[in-house]
């Protein structure tokens, strides 16, 4: 579940994850509070209707799809949305009393607007996890025009990205995870420590969700290649939000007991919650050095701008325990006191 602006043609949202999975079937679409269920979940069968009998014809419709990306899933409709409930916990559609196995691997959905209506509390909880899509920090502004460009091209040209794995792959990995859902007491100890402390500050946190995560424990796990989860795979539980407010309260649960942990394994820990190397750290600070360098007058609002990105590179040094870091930290001090003293960076 993640926030987003709407899609203004439904073709162009085909989503990543599907392409770079080559994933098989692919099913998208806008939901409005006018869609009908014929569009989501397939047509009447009209030969099968003569005969007296009721079902769909799901071919091509969600039922069968791999993976599904729902765009402003809340304004759906109860009838749509009660059928969704079932299909994404279960991975069953019924029609006509017939129940069709669907062989769905996973569900994107993207909103607007966090629900606060309680008649869709429960398609809510279906989303284990919740990100908000957000404006790019500064640092990594260069790497989105970089990317842009080249998803651009790509487009223009008609390329289609090389996939990373078959779907078959996926399923087949799905199905043989059991063995990878075993946890230690101690984890388990802490995991429901976390659990009570996150419905004790008034976040709700159904069971359903509580056993569904740990199945995202275990994959984190299987993709750091480690045999099983430990204290640093918490870092999921700051996404199950039900509002954005809530947000900052997962932080407080959450944070302690993942530095409490990274500070007896100091090498485990991840490059920082915004995912920045320092690499591309060191190329964002020496771009703001040739600004305030360049002896190029700047506005206000321009020199703010700079500053506050400077703010956020020292909050990201921070976290990473890369000796370089504290070089580049030590930089970043002297950018900062030299544009507070003076206004004139020639200095620098």
């Amino acid at each position: 579940m993640r926030a987003a602006r709407p899609a203004r043609h439904r073709e162009e949202r085909a989503h990543p994850v599907a392409r770079r999975a080559d994933a098989g079937p692919l099913f998208e679409y806008l939901l409005t509070r006018f869609t009908e269920p014929n569009e989501i979940f397939g047509p009447v069968d009209i030969a099968a209707f003569r005969e007296g009998k009721y079902r769909r014809n799901t071919t091509g419709m969600l039922p069968e799809a791999e993976v599904v990306f729902l765009d402003e899933v809340f304004k759906s409709n109860s009838a749509i949305l009660n059928a969704l409930l079932t299909l994404l916990n279960e991975r069953k559609y019924t029609s006509g009393g017939q129940v069709i196995r669907c062989p769905l691997i996973s569900v994107f959905a993207a909103s607007n607007e966090v629900p606060g209506d309680e008649t869709l509390n429960a398609i809510f909880d279906r989303f284990l996890l919740r990100v908000r899509s957000d404006n790019l920090d500064a640092y990594h502004f260069s790497e989105l025009l970089q990317r842009g460009i080249a998803h651009e091209i790509r487009q223009m040209s008609g390329q289609v990205p090389e996939p990373l794995l078959s779907a078959r792959e996926l399923v087949d990995m799905g199905r043989s995870f059991g063995q990878r859902m075993n946890f230690s007491d101690a984890f388990l100890s802490a995991y429901k420590g976390l659990v009570f402390q996150i419905r004790a500050e008034g976040i709700s946190l159904s069971d359903r969700r509580v056993v569904k995560m740990l199945k995202l424990f275990a994959a984190s796990a299987f993709i750091e290649g480690r045999p099983a989860a430990d204290p640093s795979d918490f870092f999921v539980l700051k996404h199950v939000w039900n509002n954005e407010d809530q947000a900052d309260i997962l932080e407080g649960v959450v944070q302690p007991v993942l530095e409490a942990f990274y500070r007896e394994h100091p090498d485990r820990r991840r490059v920082g919650a915004l995912g920045v190397g320092i690499d591309a750290l060191t190329g964002e600070v020496d771009r703001i050095r040739q600004i305030l360098t360049g002896g190029a007058a700047l506005g206000d609002v321009q020199l703010f701008s700079q500053l506050k990105a400077l703010g956020e590179i020292k909050t990201a040094l921070a976290s990473l325990p890369d000796p370089r870091a504290r070089e580049l930290e030590a930089r970043v001090a002297q950018l900062l006191e030299a544009s507070f003293r003076s206004g004139r960076f020639s200095q620098i």
